[in-house]
């Protein structure tokens, strides 16, 4: 593994260009672009104000930056940097802002969702879309980028609407049977749309294309319901992560359920590997000690190295009792997220903060459990094989394969802590990310698996 040198960032806005060859960062007011390979600077570009979202569109060719505060938009071109672009939404404000698929609209939402403005940079022609749902995932657009979803909220009811991107017409209207729609997303086949309520009923509803509702599944009643979900790449499988701990696994064939994965404090079954991180002090040689000591020396002294070791079952995880009493509790399964080739899920329950629990899809059992020493802050699958990245917050980044896992430190001066990662398209490299600085993990070929 190699690291690139430690670059300036704000707000953890990196991001790789869709076709890879790019990578974006916001510094305050500028938007820095660099070359991938060379990671030399080909464009810088300053905006009207601090920058607090940033996004490529889909061929790589613009670079939208939001800045909320002001309700204002601003785009690049990479071919054309004198040529720009300013959207001002003015008094209604700025929540929200996204590509659509195309590159070439952009969407915006206002104050307290009264619409979603449609701008094209093509024609400058202007839409809008009344009663957008504030929701954290009320925006879903189908993989081939044909179909948009959107939630709403009318006359104290939830609906959904189904546009095409091409023209912005609507294309399905129909009212669903929820309270208090929470998200949506559209399986990666652009078949069916999840929609799922709020986490005070647990209910997930199944549509076509055409607006059919395939199938309702509720768990269970009065208790906080579902708490994160996800499609599997082949669209064969949907996670439902939920309040209560639980895991359960539908299928697209009779959308019931097919599995349902619990995740126990105490690891029994001798055919789970757990992985734990320990923690040594670097042996010093008290004779080749100098004085003063030098920059690595010094580093040396005071460093600890990480490493994984097989743990004995039965094996006790660490786990925090949650504060029930209060809002947002850290209980249930709060993150999961399937492999690009479906062969494992990966899931993370709140309150047992340091574990990641690793699953095989094809046989619906529990595979590894990595015990980390630090709360994990986030994991992310490679988009191109089994390889899992994880940040805990501290300056060590770490890795799992089916061959095996390692931490590796990040050789930065001063408190580099990674409290985010991001993948390269090819998987051939990730983003490291600390609250102000951002770095590069190159991955050799020959370590495509983990050692």
């Amino acid at each position: 593994m190699n690291f690139s040198e430690v670059f300036k960032l704000s707000s953890q806005l990196c991001k790789f260009s869709p076709d890879g060859k790019f990578l974006a960062s916001g510094v305050q007011y500028r938007l820095v672009v660099r070359d991938v390979n060379t990671l030399q600077v080909l464009q810088l570009f300053t905006c009207l104000d601090q920058i607090q979202h940033i996004e490529w569109s889909s061929d790589s060719l613009f670079i939208l930056c939001a800045m909320y505060k002001r309700g204002i938009v601003q785009v690049w071109s990479l071919e054309q940097p004198d040529w720009h672009c300013k959207i001002d939404e003015g008094s209604a404000g700025l929540v929200a802002s996204c590509w659509s698929p195309d590159g070439r609209h952009i969407l915006n939402t206002t104050e307290f969702h009264l619409r979603i403005t449609v701008w094209s940079l093509c024609t400058k022609s202007v839409s809008y879309i009344k009663y957008p749902k504030a929701s954290q995932q009320g925006i879903a657009f189908t993989k081939d980028g044909r179909y948009m979803a959107l939630a709403e909220r009318r006359d104290c009811k939830d609906y959904i609407s189904l546009f095409v991107c091409s023209d912005w017409q609507l294309l399905r209207h129909f009212e669903t049977e929820t309270q208090d729609i929470a998200g949506i997303e559209w399986a990666p086949n652009g078949c069916v749309l999840a929609v799922w309520d709020t986490c005070l009923e647990y209910k997930v509803l199944l549509y076509s294309l055409d607006g059919r509702l395939l199938s309702t599944y509720h768990a269970y009643e009065w208790s906080l319901g579902i708490k994160s979900l996800a499609w599997s790449a082949s669209s064969q499988f949907l996670a439902i992560g939920s309040y209560d701990e639980k895991v359960r696994i539908l299928n697209h064939v009779t959308w019931k359920k097919i599995a349902e994965f619990d995740h126990p404090v105490n690891i029994v079954s001798p055919k789970i590997i757990v992985y734990k991180e320990v923690e040594k002090a670097p042996t010093v040689e008290m004779e080749k000690l100098a004085f003063p000591p030098t920059k690595k020396m010094a580093r040396s002294l005071f460093s600890t190295n990480s490493k994984y070791e097989i743990a004995q079952v039965p094996f006790s995880l660490h786990h925090a009792k949650p504060t029930i009493d209060q809002a947002n509790p850290r209980i249930g399964v709060g993150i999961l997220a399937f492999s690009s080739d479906n062969c494992y899920l990966a899931t993370r329950n709140d309150n047992i903060p340091n574990a990641v629990w690793i699953w095989d899809v094809q046989k619906m059992k529990l595979f590894v459990v990595l015990e980390q020493l630090c709360p994990v802050q986030l994991f992310q699958w490679d988009p191109c094989r089994s390889r899992l990245a994880i940040c805990t917050g501290n300056s060590r980044a770490y890795l799992w394969s089916p061959a095996g896992c390692v931490s590796v430190q990040v050789p930065a001066e001063g408190d580099f802590q990674v409290t985010s990662l991001r993948w390269h398209p090819s998987g051939d490299s990730l983003t490291l990310m600390s609250k102000d600085n951002f770095c590069l993990c190159y991955l050799e070929r020959e370590e495509e698996d983990v050692k």
